[in-house]
């Protein structure tokens, strides 16, 4: 019956494939009559897989217009994570209420990345995901007005990582590709609406270093496991020779809340997690997690359900690692079948 209602709600969604993007048209739901831009962008963790699959579950199941925009090769209008200068379509933002962001080492020309910034300076708020901590990276003689948004910024120190989210690309804490992690509420925000509902959130990306300043709110911190299944052990000590501290004591933060005041005087509600490769999307939890985190953020938190649908919306098994992205892929490809 689940599914045969599913089916039914993805008929209902109207959806618009451009060269630049994809826009699900959410119906009823909470999130009617709000607009989440989401953006992908990064070589590795298959961001371009996540955005489309989050902007689905936002629209077919809670009813936001959702638009899901990606990196292009311009000589092509294929979606290519490896072309790190273009995002067309990002004139979305303009209009958008929320923007979840899953970038990695962008460098968008000024007048693609002046639609960010205007909407940071709006004071909206801003899902970030895993990579986002590092998601602009400008060369060294860049002439842009935006160059300071770079990962290492000496004069905006961590650029739009630690400025913004609060924490820019620090190291791996976890041992990659070979230490899962699993999501553990920090015990002082379990009542936290974002985690209503929330029961296992697990991913096989591992846990990156994160120092968030004391103005972030954590909310949930990541147990370094010995594998890459949700039931192996954790952590206890150092689990090879070249760790330099143990990998457990303490646990890094993986989601933690603050609220970011830009140029205009103007303040955003940001919501940062290290965890979002496409495969942590196949935990409930942590989709679960993600979509309570664009209620809260948008001020929807009354209507924050422990029982809303956060299942998947079309076929989900996406790859992992460099290089590794559907060759060929157009965003006209993405439309609800």
């Amino acid at each position: 019956m689940k599914l045969v209602t599913l089916l039914l709600t993805m008929l209902a969604i109207a959806v618009t494939a451009t060269a630049a993007g994809v826009v699900y048209e959410g119906k009823d739901g909470p999130g009617k009559g709000k607009h989440v831009v989401l953006l992908s962008g990064d070589e590795e963790y298959r961001s371009e897989e996540a955005m489309t699959l989050l902007g689905r579950i936002l629209a077919v199941h809670h009813g936001f217009k959702c638009t899901v925009l990606y990196s292009i090769d311009p000589k092509t209008g294929e979606i290519d994570p490896t072309v790190k200068n273009n995002i067309p379509g990002i004139e979305a933002l303009d209009t958008a209420d929320m923007c979840v962001m899953s970038l990695r080492f962008r460098e968008l020309p000024d007048e693609q990345m002046k639609h960010f910034v205007d909407y940071l300076n709006a004071g909206k708020p801003i899902l970030a995901l895993r990579t986002s901590t590092h998601a602009f990276a400008y060369s060294k003689d860049s002439k842009s007005a935006y160059a300071k948004f770079d990962w290492k910024n000496k004069e905006w120190p961590g650029g739009f990582g630690r400025q913004v989210l609060g924490e820019t690309w620090v190291a791996h804490h976890g041992w990659h590709a070979h230490e899962a992690t699993l999501g553990v509420v920090e015990p002082s925000a379990k009542d936290h609406p974002i985690l209503r509902g929330v029961t296992q959130v697990f991913g096989p990306t591992d846990v990156y270093t994160a120092n968030p300043p004391a103005d972030c709110n954590i909310i949930m911190r990541g147990q370094v496991l010995t594998g890459m299944k949700p039931t192996d052990p954790p952590v206890v000590g150092k689990q090879k020779p070249t760790d330099k501290c143990e990998k457990n004591n303490p646990m890094q933060p993986v989601v933690w809340l603050r609220n970011y005041t830009g140029e205009a005087g103007k303040t955003s509600k940001i919501v940062t997690t290290t965890m979002g490769c496409a495969a942590d999307l196949q935990s409930e939890g942590f989709r679960r997690l993600l979509v309570n985190a664009c209620y809260w953020a948008l001020g929807l938190e009354d209507k924050i359900s422990a029982n809303s649908s956060v299942e998947l919306v079309g076929q989900y098994q996406p790859p992992f690692g460099f290089g590794k992205f559907v060759k060929g892929m157009k965003p006209t490809d993405l439309q609800l079948k």
